[in-house]
């Protein structure tokens, strides 16, 4: 079991930059795959990076590569998504999210989201 708080979300212009957190309020986060997630509003949420439990391995979604970086500190229980170049069309709530341990393998536990709003 995990609970995870996100934060670092807020209003940037576009062309700027922000890096968003996921701690763990309880649980230990590096027994879990790990990813984050948007969604923008009246739209489904979309996956936009993930990570593996040892941050060996990440993947991005193609509107976000180049620009994002996903990354974690396992010592400080923590997951980063540092967005760079950011772009209007990436106005969205931001979700950290973390895969469990049934046999799906799916995304189980969430954050309650950080509001992040890039303006003209």
């Amino acid at each position: 079991q995990v609970q995870l708080v996100e934060s670092g979300g807020g209003w940037v212009q576009a062309g700027g930059s922000l890096r968003l957190s996921c701690a763990a309020s309880e649980g230990t986060l590096s027994r879990y795959r790990m990813g984050w997630f948007r969604q923008a509003p009246g739209k489904e949420r979309r996956f936009v990076a993930s990570i593996t439990r040892s941050g060996g391995t990440t993947n991005y979604a193609d509107s976000v590569k180049g620009r994002f970086t996903i990354s974690r500190d396992n010592a400080e229980n923590t997951v980063y998504l540092q967005m760079n170049s950011l772009k209007p069309e990436d106005t969205a709530v931001y979700y950290c999210a973390a895969v469990g341990y049934d046999v799906t393998r799916s995304y189980d536990y969430w954050g309650q989201g950080t509001q992040v709003t890039v303006s003209s």
